[in-house]
């Protein structure tokens, strides 16, 4: 049985702690999210859903309690449709999506929501409290290293300068902004409505209501210049900075996944379908080039080549990274991250996935193309890759 993407949709990318959902739960961003993609598919009864999987990697504090059930209950309005969280970091809502393809191929559904949010606002990078094994610690302690450490060593590693991590971070800007201006990812994101109850300067309630619809992180007087000013923040003399690495962000998206017997009795065109999916692994502090060792797995489970592959979302953890993996990998630039990548729009953790998945499907229909390509790096080691064929 063949299973097939039929909807998906993203929130805008929120700034952490400064943007508009700073002050917003993460389970109320992803049930209007959830609500919308709902809206595009009226003859669907939520009943007949058999599952929400939610990606998120730190599920704790707004993020615990079993998010995606909280998802499940909030959006779909019934009782009856089950939830559950999957954690595999940074590519958590891509292994949502292939989780629910793999299900509906061994015909243990028929319809199911997949996808992540992460919102880095309310919960820090790692979570709250961060309790390390001692053994690991003591003997293998680069197994823990904070992700700007890897992307140090992949710096030094595969000989990536500062200057074309500057110069790589300025494109990255610069595409998010034309993207931004030509409207482009309209048509990826759902609208969301905050209610935010404050006191004013005299210390009375107030309310105030207003919608995000626009990704807040790509800055307008970014230059090359401006990039080369800023001082590393991980390691001393090292050359990873705030502004060639990711954004950490607030966002959600979700795809809805269908079998082929449900598309036909409900009359439904599809958009897609996986292809093929892979997660590879590798030492810990070198996790950046992640990519590298899975890109070449989903080509193989897809028998596919490289050039077959006409769009590529490759997120941007740090520039190091991104362009060791273009350079080993031997992509065409040009159609990578075509609209800007996460140094200029964000990285919300565990929605990253299913975000890029959404801005592949469009740009891909905007350009009639068929096969292209979500890939990224995961902490601890691993790199994943999803082939995608456009319908």
């Amino acid at each position: 049985m063949e299973a097939y993407i039929v909807a998906g949709y993203r929130s805008a990318v929120g700034k952490s702690k400064k943007g508009g959902f700073r002050f917003f739960r993460p389970d109320d961003l992803s049930a209007q999210v959830v609500k919308k993609l709902m809206s595009d598919l009226p003859n669907l009864d939520p009943n007949r859903v058999d599952d929400v999987i939610c990606g998120n990697a730190t599920p704790e504090a707004e993020q615990g309690l079993n998010i995606g059930r909280m998802i499940s209950l909030m959006g779909l309005d019934t009782v009856k449709v089950p939830g559950m969280t999957v954690n595999r970091y940074c590519s958590s809502g891509l292994e949502t999506i292939s989780i629910a393809v793999a299900k509906i191929k061994a015909g243990m559904s028929d319809c199911i929501i997949a996808g992540g949010v992460e919102c880095m606002s309310p919960i820090p990078f790692g979570g709250w409290k961060i309790t390390p094994n001692y053994e690991i610690a003591k003997n293998n302690p680069d197994w823990y290293w904070g992700m700007g450490l890897t992307a140090e060593e992949v710096a030094n590693q595969y000989n990536i300068t500062r200057s074309d991590q500057d110069e790589f971070s300025y494109h990255s800007h610069m595409k998010a902004l034309n993207a931004l201006d030509k409207g482009i990812f309209k048509d990826d994101i759902a609208p969301v409505t905050i209610k935010e109850i404050f006191l004013d300067e005299n210390e009375k309630r107030q309310e105030r209501e207003f919608v995000v619809e626009s990704d807040e992180g790509p800055r307008k007087g970014t230059t090359i210049e401006a990039l080369s000013k800023l001082k590393p923040v991980f390691a001393a003399g090292g050359s990873v900075t705030a502004g060639n690495s990711s954004q950490t962000s607030d966002g959600a998206a979700f795809v809805m996944v269908m079998s082929e017997k449900m598309i036909k009795e409900l009359n439904i065109e599809p958009i897609a379908r996986l292809v093929s999916y892979h997660v590879a692994a590798l030492e810990p502090k070198i996790m950046g080039v992640g990519p590298i060792y899975a890109v070449p797995g989903a080509l193989e489970k897809a028998g596919m080549q490289l050039n077959q592959i006409e769009q590529i979302e490759l997120n941007e953890a740090f520039a190091s990274q991104s362009v060791a993996v273009i350079r080993e990998l031997g992509l065409n630039p040009d159609i990578v991250n075509v609209n800007g990548g996460a140094i200029a729009l964000g990285h919300p953790l565990g929605c990253t996935g299913a975000k890029l998945s959404v801005q592949l499907f469009n740009e891909m229909k905007r350009r009639n193309q068929k096969f292209g390509m979500v890939t990224m790096c995961v902490g601890t080691g691993q790199g994943a890759a999803g082939i995608f064929e456009m319908l």
